[in-house]
């Protein structure tokens, strides 16, 4: 860092440094609740896209049509996976691309470096991209001596910032305009860029702070002869991929380098061009909150004279068949990445991704990463409220909350908690038993029935892991008159 960076802007701390590593969520989630300017910050960027998103769906009378039209897309895709997969490949390579299948992270990463290796490249321009957070391409080219550059906006603060992504959309949405500010004038000093970097002067102007950007990535992208990119849609029918996005470094990246490696979820599949008309009305209106995106992007193979030559794409597992076996579980493959769940999600509100510890937080983490990563995150199932939000927000129907009750019928259960809930099965399997503990419990609340709720249950309860539930919340006092005693003696 030059004198004159460090001078203008203190160091900004990256968040996911803050968060203990590997931690589960409910230690994650503490850690994060004492940054209040994290929690500000989140708030602000969650309330102006909700606002946004409500604007814009409030337009279209059929909305509920076509969330309904796209689920029966995804559940059609889901159910003929293997043979769309397949008529991809054949069409994609008749138009002159090359179609690489992966296992897993690993056979992703290595098909990707070789590629890049063979074209002659030492550095890569990227489009934002899920699929190569989920697999760690970045952290594997470093390894590997190669050089992967960010150039969306949100994806370069959180690259030059050595931090992750906190949000689906939005990677950046944990810094306001400040934290960015102080991290363009720390990372992109006139010493490391020489001579065409950052004033010193710069401000936090959301114009001057894109203009900081452009002129940083302008280098990038002219001098650039591979780029890697992931995909939203791929159509069968034609072998096509289609990247939607807002300030046009994705176009830069998907037509000026020569080679160009796509990696793409088997689950971004759809069977027809025509498909795409249904998504492109959801998936805008979703995300940002815009009726259309600014850029679209779609390329089918390779062409002499248009776009790069040299056109390979990575067909990704990467535990995507596993859940696609579970039928409830299923559903999180629907996934369009549009990060509205997020949006809404008083949880991820205030406790921000990196809390998750997965690339895919919020809601649709919640259900997605325990799914791909089997016996890691079991916790995430639990980090809801199950308010359902997430479902009346999601284009594509996906019912979160069936998933994540789903999920913790499959997960690990404490010793305490199954004791309970095996009382709880005993007790209400009786009649007589039942109204004796209903009797029992109207008795037991008399202290707390002034108040109408108890901070603590009282012994010998307030012993057992239930005393964690009100720990946090306050628990209602059983009314005095139960509905058998009413009815009873409405009937006399």
């Amino acid at each position: 860092m030059s004198t004159d960076a460090a001078a203008n802007g203190p160091a900004v701390v990256p968040a996911a440094s803050l968060i203990p590593a590997d931690a589960p969520f409910p230690k994650a989630a503490k850690v994060a609740l004492g940054m209040p300017q994290l929690r500000s910050n989140l708030a602000h960027a969650t309330g102006t896209i909700r606002a946004k998103r409500a604007n814009v769906v409030g337009e279209l009378d059929d909305w509920e049509r076509l969330r309904d039209a796209a689920a029966a897309i995804k559940a059609d895709v889901q159910r003929r996976l293997p043979e769309l997969a397949v008529e991809f490949e054949r069409n994609a390579t008749a138009a002159g691309a090359r179609v690489h299948w992966a296992r897993d992270a690993r056979e992703a990463n290595e098909i990707a470096a070789r590629i890049v290796r063979e074209a002659g490249a030492e550095e890569v321009v990227k489009v934002k991209s899920m699929a190569t957070q989920e697999i760690e391409l970045n952290e594997h080219f470093e390894a590997e001596g190669l050089k992967a550059f960010e150039t969306d906006l949100a994806e370069l603060i959180v690259q030059l910032a050595e931090d992750k992504p906190s949000h689906i959309l939005v990677p950046a949405i944990h810094y306001n305009r400040d934290e960015i500010r102080d991290i363009f004038v720390q990372k992109l000093s006139r010493q490391k860029m020489g001579g065409d970097g950052v004033a010193t002067g710069l401000t936090n102007d959301p114009a001057a702070l894109a203009e900081a950007a452009r002129l940083h990535l302008r280098r990038r992208f002219l001098s650039a002869t591979a780029a890697v990119s992931g995909a939203n849609f791929a159509v069968a029918e034609t072998g096509s991929l289609v990247v939607v996005e807002s300030e046009g470094n994705g176009r830069m990246c998907l037509t000026m380098p020569e080679t160009l490696v796509s990696i793409v979820g088997i689950e971004k599949l759809l069977p027809s061009f025509g498909d795409l008309e249904v998504f492109m009305q959801l998936l805008p209106r979703s995300s940002t909150g815009e009726r259309m995106n600014p850029y679209t992007s779609v390329w089918t193979g390779a062409r002499e004279g248009d776009g790069p030559r040299n056109v390979h794409i990575v067909l990704l597992d990467n535990g995507r068949t596993d859940v696609l076996a579970d039928e409830v579980g299923r559903q999180a493959l629907s996934c369009i990445r549009c990060s509205a769940c997020l949006n809404v999600c008083p949880v991820y509100e205030r406790t921000g991704g990196h809390a998750y510890g997965h690339v895919y937080p919020g809601p649709i983490g919640a259900i997605l990463a325990p799914q791909l990563e089997p016996g890691r995150h079991d916790d995430l199932p639990y980090a809801s409220s199950l308010c359902g939000a997430c479902y009346e927000v999601c284009p594509v129907k996906i019912d979160i909350p069936e998933v994540l009750v789903h999920l913790r019928q499959q997960g690990p259960h404490p010793a305490g908690e199954r004791a309970a809930m095996g009382a709880a099965r005993a007790v209400m399997a009786r009649p007589r038993l039942w109204r004796t503990a209903l009797r029992a419990a109207r008795f037991g609340s008399a202290p707390w029935r002034r108040k109408g709720f108890m901070r603590r249950l009282p012994w010998p309860v307030s012993k057992t892991a239930l005393s964690k539930w009100t720990a946090s919340r306050d628990l209602p006092v059983p009314p005095q008159e139960h509905f058998r005693d009413w009815w009873k003696e409405r009937e006399r």
